[in-house]
């Protein structure tokens, strides 16, 4: 790799960035108008069947299709360049979104509460029990094909905000399948008390997964340390280790949308030029944006390496090695994440130097 070859997998990878774009976006579309139409379904249930389990899944629709919503404005605004506002760019929108969704989720879960809750105390006939059971089972495979749908795409396009709203949705197929199951029983047994009380397990189900996207979302907009992230760039730095890259420290990444933003500082040989040192970090850079399909953002500190980190130098041949070499350690994400002071005080050519 050289620096020719940098243009070319620029070219492709901004090619690459609006082809996943153009997924996120019709993947989101897909969401909002399959959750319209689930919302109306659901509701002439409830009308058909008065059934506060119906009611429950209903108002969790409400909020699949807000969220929807709230998700494409996101996505849209995430793909937008940087700009002297925003210099980083508009990703953690994303997270905003996945925020978003979790609060509305825990309010839908309240309303599901004193819905189930009245239905417990006061119960009333459920009219229509076969057609609304058959109705909600077929809303509950759309949405299980749906939810599936969106995870994978959004796993393979890097946006939080789509596996968010799948996971959501898939969290709306377990929980409509407790309301069929429940209206079998009901339906069987006849105990109307028990509609209200999947009601209510259900609300209990919702508060959890809200708050889980509540928690996710805060993490994140606090740039919280990734270990798979971290983990994912030391397996690639480690396969693709070159004989100048002494050793890589400092290595810090956060994801904010699409966008993975790495820094880390790299130790090559003093002896370089500044034109070599510089071709070495530029590879190490491209290296990094292909592997993340052109969405990442790579800062490279460059240092000059010390006596004490020749027994770590891959180099066959130099001149002021003032050290044996020895067996290579395995670059991990552990490793890659100290500090300088760290470094220093693992290294035990350094004692007694401070």
């Amino acid at each position: 790799m050289n620096n020719l070859t940098a243009p070319a997998a620029t070219a492709s990878s901004v090619s690459e960035q609006k082809r996943m774009q153009r997924l996120r976006l019709k993947a989101i579309g897909l969401s909002l108008g399959v959750g319209i139409l689930l919302l109306v379904l659901k509701f002439l249930t409830y009308r058909l069947t008065h059934s506060s389990a119906v009611l429950s899944d209903a108002l969790e629709s409400i909020v699949n299709v807000a969220a929807a919503a709230f998700a494409s404005i996101s996505i849209w605004m995430a793909a937008k360049p940087p700009d002297p506002d925003h210099p980083y760019g508009h990703g953690k929108i994303e997270y905003f979104s996945a925020g978003f969704e979790g609060a509305l989720i825990m309010v839908a879960a309240a309303g599901i509460f004193y819905s189930g809750a009245q239905h417990v105390l006061v119960p009333h006939p459920l009219p229509n029990l076969e057609e609304g059971i058959l109705v909600l089972l077929a809303a509950t495979g759309i949405n299980l094909l749906l939810g599936l749908f969106l995870v994978r795409t959004g796993r393979r396009t890097d946006s939080v905000a789509l596996v968010a709203d799948g996971r959501h949705i898939l969290t709306d197929v377990y929980s409509s399948g407790a309301v069929v199951a429940g209206l079998i029983l009901v339906h069987l047994t006849g105990w109307l008390r028990l509609d209200g009380a999947i009601a209510c397990i259900v609300g209990i189900q919702i508060l959890i997964t809200g708050g889980h996207l509540v928690r996710q979302s805060f993490s994140r907009l606090m740039d919280a340390s990734d270990p798979h992230l971290l983990n994912r760039i030391a397996k690639l730095l480690e396969q693709h280790r070159r004989p100048n890259w002494v050793d890589i420290h400092q290595l810090r990444a956060w994801r904010a949308g699409i966008i993975v933003h790495i820094d880390l500082h790299l130790v090559l040989p003093a002896t370089l030029s500044l034109e070599e040192a510089h071709q070495e970090a530029k590879i190490l850079e491209v290296l990094l944006t292909e592997a993340f399909a052109g969405n990442a953002s790579v800062l490279v500190h460059m240092d000059p390496c010390a006596p004490e980190e020749c027994p770590i130098c891959l180099r066959s041949l130099c001149d002021q090695r003032s050290h044996s070499q020895e067996p290579p350690t395995a670059w991990n994400h552990q490793r890659l994440a100290r500090s300088d002071a760290q470094r220093r005080q693992e290294d035990p050519n350094n004692e007694g130097k401070e």
